[in-house]
Formats: C-alpha cells, sequence, structure tokens
C-alpha cells in the first residue's frame, strides 16, 4: 500500500458522524444494564445534536425499541442512522474500523479485533468493520504484516493528524499478558502505523492505569487536544496504586518529540478518586472524552475532581462546548465515552 498518501485524522478534525452500538446485552454491566440503555440514550441524544449517530443495533426488533427510547428522550431522529449488525459487545472504538484518508477517499482500517486478547466471544464484533464500511461506502482493508492480520484496537492508539500517535508499551508489547501480536517489537508496530495509518512517529508511553481490563489503552491516559499539545491524567496522591506510573508517563511525554522535532506542550489532568464497585477496582479517567464538531463530552464520577477536570478541558477547547456527563454506570464496563465510540471523518 501507498503509504505516503495516507494519513489518519485527529478527532478535532471534521467529522460526518460517530459510531456507536446499543447495548442489548447486559453481561458487561452485570446489575446495572437497565441504567446503561437510559444512559445510552442520553449519549446519543448529545451527538446527535451536532452530527449523525451511526447507531448499530441487533435488529428491527431492537431497533423499534431504541426508536421508542429516543423519541421518548426527544432525540434529533434525523440524525439517526441505524445499521443492523449482531454483536458481542458495544465498544466501538475497539470492534469497529479506524477510518483513514488517503487523497479525499476514506478507507475503513480492519485490525482484526481479538476481544482485547482475552475474552473468545467476540466473534460477532469481528463483523463491524464491514458493515459500517459497506454504510460509509468506504473500501475495507485488512490489516496485515508479514502475511499475518495485525490486531489493535482504536482505544490503545491516539494520533495529532500529522503524522504523531501515542499509544503504550503495556498495551502492546507485554509478553505474556493479552498479547495481541506475538513477538511483535516495536519496530514492527512503527512499521504497520506507518503503512496503514501513515504515522511517521511514535510517542510510547508506559503503563496504563489500575482495572483497565484492556491492559493499557491510550485513551484512559492521555490524548491530543490540538497538533502540539497533549494532555495527560497524573495522580497527586503518592499512595495512590496510579502514582508511579502516571509519573513515569508524564516524564516520557516531558522527553518526547513531534513529526516536526519539537516538544508537545503538555497539559495536565487530575485522577478522581478510586472507584471501586463488587470488590474491583475501575478504571475512571478522565481522559476517555470524545471530541465532537462543536462539543467534547467528558466523563464524571461524582467526584470533586469532576469540576477541576471540566475546566481544564474547556480550556482546551475553547471553540466547543464542554458537557460533563455521568459516567458512573458506564464505567462499570471498564470504560466510558471515548471507548464507546468511534469517530468518523467527514
Amino acid at each position: 500500500m501507498d503509504s505516503e498518501a495516507i494519513r489518519f485524522p485527529a478527532e478535532w478534525e471534521h467529522q460526518e458522524g460517530v459510531l456507536l452500538c446499543f447495548p442489548y446485552n447486559g453481561n458487561d454491566w452485570p446489575g446495572k444494564y437497565q441504567a446503561i440503555q437510559w444512559a445510552f440514550v442520553e449519549f446519543i441524544k448529545k451527538v446527535a445534536q451536532v452530527e449523525k449517530v451511526f447507531l448499530v443495533i441487533e435488529n428491527n426488533t431492537q431497533q423499534n425499541k431504541v426508536n421508542e427510547m429516543l423519541e421518548m428522550a426527544h432525540v434529533n431522529l434525523n440524525n439517526i442512522n441505524y445499521i443492523a449488525h449482531k454483536t458481542n459487545r458495544s465498544w466501538m472504538r475497539d470492534s469497529g474500523p479506524i477510518i483513514v484518508k488517503k487523497g479525499g477517499e476514506r478507507i475503513a482500517m480492519n485490525f482484526n479485533f481479538n476481544g482485547w486478547a482475552k475474552y473468545p466471544n467476540h466473534k460477532l464484533d469481528r463483523g463491524v468493520p464491514k458493515v459500517v464500511s459497506d454504510v460509509l461506502n468506504a473500501s475495507l482493508t485488512q490489516v496485515m504484516y508479514h502475511g499475518k492480520p495485525v490486531v489493535l484496537e482504536g482505544g490503545a492508539i491516539d494520533s495529532n493528524g500529522k503524522g504523531t500517535l501515542l499509544t503504550s508499551e503495556e498495551c502492546l508489547l507485554h509478553p505474556s499478558i493479552q498479547v495481541r501480536n506475538e513477538n511483535f517489537t516495536k519496530a514492527d508496530y512503527e512499521a504497520v502505523f506507518k503503512e496503514y495509518l501513515g504515522v511517521t512517529n511514535v510517542i510510547w508511553l508506559g503503563d496504563g492505569i489500575v482495572g483497565d481490563d484492556t491492559h493499557g489503552h491510550i485513551d484512559d491516559l492521555c490524548r491530543f487536544i490540538n497538533e502540539d499539545t497533549i494532555i495527560t491524567v497524573v495522580e497527586s496522591n503518592t499512595e495512590d496504586s496510579n502514582y508511579k506510573a502516571l509519573q513515569d508517563n508524564l516524564k516520557r511525554l516531558q522527553a518526547s518529540k513531534l513529526e516536526t522535532g519539537n516538544t508537545p506542550n503538555i497539559v495536565t489532568l487530575p485522577m478522581p478518586k478510586p472507584l471501586f464497585f463488587d470488590g474491583l477496582q475501575i478504571p475512571a479517567s478522565y481522559a476517555n472524552f470524545l471530541i465532537l464538531n462543536k462539543m467534547v463530552l467528558v466523563p464524571t464520577f461524582n467526584d470533586s475532581k469532576d469540576r477541576v477536570a471540566l475546566n481544564i478541558i474547556a480550556d482546551c477547547f475553547p471553540d466547543r462546548e464542554v458537557i460533563g456527563m455521568s459516567a458512573i454506570d458506564l464505567i462499570w464496563g471498564f470504560g466510558t465515552l471515548h471507548c464507546l465510540s468511534q469517530q468518523i471523518p467527514a
């Protein structure tokens, strides 16, 4: 593939819409499934105010039920585009295609979702890139390296749209836990990023946050907010189990370089107090925000730091409305707004 013309757009660039999948299976949110459905309706409502929602549903029966819920909540139904496809889960950031541009054309990259190298029931999710690319009239490319399929989730990477990408060693390079691509080195990943995403510069962070079911996704750690600025979570409590890893990541970012050779600007974001449910620490992070055309949706956790995080993110996006959305139920599925969505570049 000619990688010269390929570009992985940044999330803040103009979007046609956002890919979401209505949860019809409560297994990801045991005990909270009813609440999750209405949390989803509210999420869809916010996105549909400013752009299209490509909404994956199981079948016509579910579509009718969801449509009734959306009508009750006064959602802008003109912006809802249903896609009928049965899935295992709703995490579109990871099972959905990653859309890149080549010239004026959109290409859907299929990164061979495998349940985060953890859950065996992912066969239905593997069909998502094909149905989405059909709806978008985008060509679908199977990502391969040395004749083998490459596994990568959208939550593991973040782009500045200019050729620099953020990712983490814990997620992609751990030798024994949730191994996506056996024996892959940094050089192997960087070759794949260059060929399929047009990325020429990779900034590697270390470990992810405690409780992250994906084992180190970048979208709970740090994100580009413009082409030369990165926002990253830090923990101020030295006793906290996230303190060391997040300090290490901050140092790596401070020492990193962009594709221009310049050092990125770094903005720090607090962490909420540790959240536990049913004996488990769950990966609550303000970095899991979603950038839309005129809006940024930020997960909040009924925490005093919510206000601090919202103010910091609002300063980062002066021309967008910044809205906090309660994610206290969503996070029981080990992810929030960014994990559940995948932007579709215009």
